[in-house]
């Protein structure tokens, strides 16, 4: 299936689920793995994440790298929890990461706030992509993914409908989300070049 097909059967599906408020987990666009799923340890510590929010950060991991099954994606996410945890920060940073079979799998999810861009933070909604994107590009499945998963959490009102699209780079110096991804994420719609919070252009 073209990239252009995967994305119209995204959207034409995000209009039908959302036109009945009683979705279930099952009948997402995508394939949604939930925490448990992955076999998460609790959270030791969470803070709301004010919604909608205005921005959306884009991350690779670079390690751990590329995971394509659901048992090495699990795998990966288990090391991110535990390398987090180990930072002191509570849980996995990010709110959800993204294999390359396009398979979505929840970090902190939509209700709390990440550990992920720092000044970003509290405004913004960080989605990785697991694997290593500073040369290779993400696989189609992947993309189409992410921007599905971008879309449900505006129809949710988490993000809002104006949202900006940003690299971890443009708010930290960082090499994240790696050169090959952020060319892709610089030609979407909802891209900006800057980020600013507080009426700060950072």
């Amino acid at each position: 299936m073209s990239f252009y097909y995967l994305i119209l059967y995204f959207i034409c599906t995000l209009c039908t689920i959302y036109s009945h408020p009683s979705t279930k987990k099952t009948d997402l666009p995508i394939k949604f793995f939930s925490r448990e799923d992955w076999n998460a340890t609790p959270a030791s510590h969470m803070t709301p994440l004010s919604t909608p929010v205005a921005y959306v950060v884009v991350h690779h991991t670079y390690l751990p790298p590329a995971c394509n099954s659901h048992e090495e994606c699990v795998t990966a996410m288990r090391g991110m929890q535990n390398y987090h945890n180990s930072l002191g920060w509570g849980d996995i940073g990010y709110n959800f990461c993204i294999g390359s079979d396009g398979g979505v799998y929840e970090g902190r999810g939509w209700e709390n706030k990440g550990i992920h861009a720092g000044p970003a933070n509290g405004v913004s909604v960080g989605i990785c992509l697991i694997g290593d994107w500073r040369v290779s590009s993400p696989p189609e499945e992947m993309i189409a993914a992410t921007l599905a998963l971008i879309e449900i959490g505006v129809a949710r009102g988490s993000i809002k409908a104006d949202y900006k699209v940003i690299g971890h780079s443009q708010a930290m110096k960082t090499e994240c989300p790696g050169a090959a991804l952020s060319n892709i994420i610089s030609k979407w719609e909802h891209f900006s070049n800057t980020f600013t919070r507080d009426n700060k252009r950072l």
